[in-house]
């Protein structure tokens, strides 16, 4: 074998290595990832803005208690929003990166907070001027910070549904009988969304479109039995969003919510479904229930991480792919969840 022979065989080897390398590293980019977490103490360092931007999201949604005002004074609560975006961490996130997301009690304004808040009306244009909704935008108008938002890259669409689970939600039932705070109510008794929501979802759910719908709730969906704040306390909205599923258009419905302190991964399979429906609970981003020892979640999928860590969404289009991680400090997986839509 003549000189020029090996080396116009070293060449084609190498050619063929670097088709191959890029086919695998092209396999191995999501063609759209979300991040997102709950529950941020402005007056705490946030660990985690680094490493939520080295993972690059295509989006960051906030899942509610973005800051902790706990007031009916909006100057104060409008201060705390102002703390949160003049961090470093955050504002660089912020410049480079689309940012949707909901609310919870702490910033909405008052702890377990719900229908009866008097400041809710200017607590919600103190939420949109955070979030920098246009003055002029249809969602100022309207009573409840729901909203829809639309994302399509050339092979994939992934429709974001921000749920308000505040504005309209009755009184909560305390438990004086257990040690949990509170119980469920009676069935029937109450709701969640109000009957303008409920009507505005059930109208974007008959959307046959989208790959995937992320629901935006601030609090969990399946497990329902730790006594805290969650959609089980009104069963029978449990059952109503589960019909609506059901018989929905929509498909591949994953809802993400955050509260607890505790990131898990939730799975129920409903009659009737055709599609396991998932609750990605990510929380919290700057402090954690570290004392966290065990509950009952009938629905549990994944392993309880009770640090502070974020939750992470990666789309492969074309494997029809969905990868769900909940992210530590340093870029470190606690835990990794795979479906396909």
């Amino acid at each position: 074998m003549t000189p020029k022979t090996i080396l116009l065989k070293h060449c084609f080897l190498g050619l063929i290595c670097l088709i191959f390398a890029a086919t695998i590293q092209a396999q191995d980019t999501p063609s759209f990832t979300v991040a997102f977490g709950s529950c941020n103490r402005t007056d705490l360092t946030n660990n985690l803005w680094d490493d939520i931007y080295k993972a690059q999201p295509n989006l960051f949604i906030w899942g509610g208690d973005n800051v902790y005002a706990d007031t009916d004074n909006m100057e104060k609560l409008a201060a705390f929003y102002k703390t949160l975006t003049e961090q470093p961490g955050y504002a660089k996130i912020a410049s480079e990166i689309p940012v949707i997301g909901t609310w919870d009690d702490h910033d909405y304004g008052m702890n377990d907070g719900g229908v009866y808040f008097k400041a809710k009306a200017a607590s919600q244009e103190v939420f949109l001027d955070f979030m920098g909704v246009a003055k002029d935008s249809p969602r100022r108008k309207q009573a409840g910070i729901y909203w829809a938002h639309h994302y399509k890259t050339a092979d994939l669409y992934v429709k974001v549904l921000v749920l308000d689970t505040r504005y309209f939600r009755s009184d909560l039932t305390p438990d004086h009988e257990t040690s949990k705070r509170n119980k469920p109510n009676p069935y029937g008794q109450g709701t969640v969304l109000g009957n303008a929501q409920w009507e505005w979802l059930e109208n974007e759910l008959q959307d046959g479109e989208p790959d995937v719908t992320l629901l935006v709730s601030s609090v969990q969906f399946l497990s329902n039995e730790h006594g805290f704040e969650c959609w089980g306390n009104f069963p029978h909205e449990v059952d109503k969003l589960e019909q609506m599923l059901v018989s929905s258009v929509s498909q591949n419905v994953i809802i993400l919510s955050g509260d607890r302190h505790i990131s898990e991964i939730s799975k129920k399979e409903i009659p009737g479904l055709s599609y396991p429906l998932i609750d990605f609970t990510s929380s919290g981003l700057t402090h954690a229930y570290t004392k966290f020892k065990g509950e009952p979640n009938p629905y549990r999928a994944s392993k309880v991480v009770a640090k502070e860590s974020f939750g992470l969404l990666q789309f492969y289009a074309k494997e029809r792919k969905l990868v769900l991680e909940m992210v530590t400090d340093g870029g470190l997986k606690a835990d990794t969840f795979e479906m396909h839509f």
